[in-house]
């Protein structure tokens, strides 16, 4: 699977998040839910940031001074001319090793993307990339077991995969993070959002 060609798909779809009929409340009080296990603020993330810009909306009013990263380019240019004051970067997150420590990430509805064998790269990439303390939301379908599949729901056909509720969660267990919340929020859609933090540095 060519994440390429998710970005090329997407470059096709702004339409569908442009739209006043798009919620620009969807994913944002379970964003408000992780921001409380933050303790100090700096720089945070958004991979597969879109063009809606919500979540960037969130972080400045937080206070946290966020960025973006996509692999669409369409979506990117649309996100830059909201938010022209932001960086954002125009990447494959499988591939891009990120320009600093995260206080917080967020990858909402975007990694299920990826492919399989790459979900562990990323959780890893994303875990590593958060400072001691540092908190990370990411949204997946909270099937049994890992898999993958592909459909048309938005029109043309996209690839999703998952490691799993149980994988995901022992994958951030072997990372040294802490599921501080698990939900299916859409209940009985297998919807799932996870809440990780970094520990703290220990003090000698």
């Amino acid at each position: 699977m060519d994440p390429t060609e998710t970005g090329k798909k997407y470059d096709t779809l702004t339409h569908l998040w442009e739209s006043e009929k798009f919620n620009r409340q969807n994913g944002v009080e379970a964003h408000k839910r992780a921001l409380q296990f933050v303790r100090r603020k700096g720089r945070a993330l958004d991979v597969g940031c879109g063009c809606t810009g919500r979540f960037i909306d969130l972080l400045q009013e937080q206070g946290f001074t966020p960025e973006g990263v996509d692999i669409s380019a369409k979506m990117l240019r649309l996100a830059r001319d909201r938010h022209p004051d932001v960086t954002f970067h125009h990447q494959d997150i499988c591939q891009w090793d990120s320009p600093a420590d995260y206080a917080f990430i967020t990858a909402w509805d975007s990694i299920w993307h990826v492919p399989l064998l790459e979900q562990e790269n990323v959780i890893t990439r994303l875990v590593n990339s958060l400072k001691a303390g540092g908190v990370l939301i990411f949204s997946f379908g909270g099937s049994d077991e890992p898999g993958d599949h592909r459909d048309d729901f938005m029109g043309p056909e996209m690839y999703y995969s998952s490691l799993g509720v149980n994988g995901f969660l022992a994958l951030v267990s072997r990372l040294g993070g802490v599921c501080r919340h698990l939900e299916y929020d859409q209940y009985p859609e297998l919807h799932t959002y996870m809440i990780v933090q970094k520990p703290e540095a220990s003090v000698d």
